[in-house]
């Protein structure tokens, strides 16, 4: 099973520890890219330490709807617990990070997005937050949907690169950088974390 820690050398004892379900390096770039946002507000996530773990989820390995996405990012989190806590570990925030499609008919149009989904739990309270959308090309899409593709092969293909998934993602292809697969996802982190940094106005569900 992969394994990986990222430790502050200067982290104080009483930091946090932010358990990622995964150990995929676009996610592991989106937590320290959302601790590093949220600690230009409250200096105390600066420090925090990163404990990435790859884990298994029973939702589709190619999620094509909100509620796919959703419940992926809420297994992957709920997972990160339970193996750190087998090894009587634990952390102040376990994280889920799942990416997919989204389609949806308008006037009789089929539109196909590409976006995620965050979870964010302290073990009791959890809450989600989504990546932004953008639109996927009908011809990709119907590679993924009917050819019933992952669309990390699909892209790789698209790219004429291999583990697309690993870097820019997606979303680094279809927006030409302009936003990649870390960036969307640090965006669902750092609503997903609201609660958590924002406890003050959250403080009846968190």
């Amino acid at each position: 099973m992969s394994q990986l820690t990222i430790l502050n050398p200067q982290t104080p004892a009483e930091a946090k520890t932010i358990a990622l379900g995964s150990d995929r390096a676009a996610k592991i770039m989106a937590v320290r890219g959302s601790l590093a946002r949220i600690a230009e507000i409250d200096p105390a996530w600066a420090e925090a330490n990163i404990i990435a773990r790859r884990v298994e989820t029973n939702v589709p390995a190619m999620p094509l709807n909100d509620w796919q996405l959703m419940q992926g990012a809420r297994e992957r989190a709920l997972a990160v617990r339970d193996l750190l806590q087998a090894q009587r570990r634990s952390a102040d925030v376990y994280v889920g990070l799942e990416g997919g499609f989204h389609s949806i008919s308008i006037e009789g149009d089929w539109h196909t997005f590409l976006r995620g989904w965050a979870y964010a739990t302290d073990g009791k309270n959890g809450t989600f937050g989504a990546t932004p959308s953008i639109s996927v090309p009908a011809s990709l899409a119907k590679k993924v949907i009917e050819g019933r593709r992952e669309l990390g092969l699909v892209i790789d293909e698209v790219a004429g690169v291999s583990d697309v998934r690993s870097r820019q993602g997606a979303w680094g292809i279809l927006s030409r950088d302009l936003v990649t697969r870390s960036m969307s996802f640090e965006v669902a982190l750092i609503a997903a974390l609201a609660p958590f940094y924002n406890q003050k106005l959250y403080s009846e569900s968190v």
